[in-house]
C-alpha cells in the first residue's frame, strides 16, 4: 500500500472513531440564550443504566420510597464501555418515580408508579464553567438554570468513582472502569 493511500486509511479510521465518540447531535445539551438546560425530550429511548430504591444521601433519608432510572446516550454509553470516561457533552439522566406496593396481583414488594415526580440531570461539557452541571426538571418544565455549585456539583466532586458520576451504583458500568484503571471511589466518612 503506498504512503498516500495508507495516510487515507488512518485518516478514515481516525475520523470514524472521532464521530462514534461524540454524542448524536439529537443527544446532545442544548441551552437557552439565558444558558438554562432544555429539557431532553427523548431521554427514555437511550441506555437504561440501573435503578435505585429509595436512595438518599442525607442520615435522615427520604419520607418515601422513590425509584430513581438512570439513562445515558447510547453514544455516550459506547465510548464509556470502550474507554471508561465519558465523552464531552455526556448528559445524564435520573428520572424520579413513586413506588407502590398494592396493585393488581402483587402481593409484596415494590413496583414503579405512574406518579412521575421529575429528571435530574448530569450534563459533561467543556462549555460549562466547571466542566459539569447539575439541573433538576419537575413536571412540564421546559428549560431549568444549573444547580449552585455547593448542592450537586460539590457531592459529585466528594464522592463520584468516575469523573463526576456515581458509577459505583450501576453494576454493569463498575468493572469497566476498573479494566480502565478510572475507577476511585474515595471512602465516606
Amino acid at each position: 500500500m503506498t504512503r498516500p493511500r495508507l495516510l487515507l486509511v488512518l485518516l478514515t479510521i481516525g475520523a470514524s472513531a472521532a464521530i462514534a465518540a461524540a454524542p448524536d447531535s439529537a443527544d446532545a445539551p442544548t441551552y437557552t440564550a439565558k444558558h438554562e438546560l432544555v429539557y431532553p425530550a427523548n431521554y427514555r429511548e437511550w441506555i437504561f443504566m440501573s435503578s435505585g430504591l429509595g436512595m438518599s444521601y442525607s442520615d435522615r433519608g427520604a419520607d418515601h420510597q422513590m425509584f430513581t432510572n438512570t439513562f445515558v446516550p447510547q453514544a455516550a454509553y459506547h465510548e464509556f464501555m470502550r474507554t471508561g470516561k465519558w465523552p464531552d457533552k455526556t448528559i445524564f439522566v435520573v428520572e424520579d418515580r413513586g413506588s407502590e406496593t398494592k396493585g393488581s396481583i402483587n402481593k409484596s414488594g415494590h413496583f414503579q408508579s405512574t406518579d412521575f415526580m421529575g429528571i435530574d440531570v448530569e450534563v459533561k461539557d467543556s462549555r460549562l464553567p466547571d466542566g459539569w452541571a447539575y439541573f433538576n426538571f419537575s413536571s412540564g418544565q421546559k428549560t431549568a438554570g444549573a444547580n449552585p455549585k455547593s448542592s450537586c456539583f460539590q457531592c459529585h466532586e466528594d464522592h463520584a468513582a468516575v469523573e463526576h458520576t456515581f458509577v459505583q451504583f450501576y453494576p454493569t458500568l463498575k468493572p469497566v472502569a476498573e479494566k480502565f484503571g478510572t475507577y476511585h471511589e474515595k471512602p465516606v466518612k
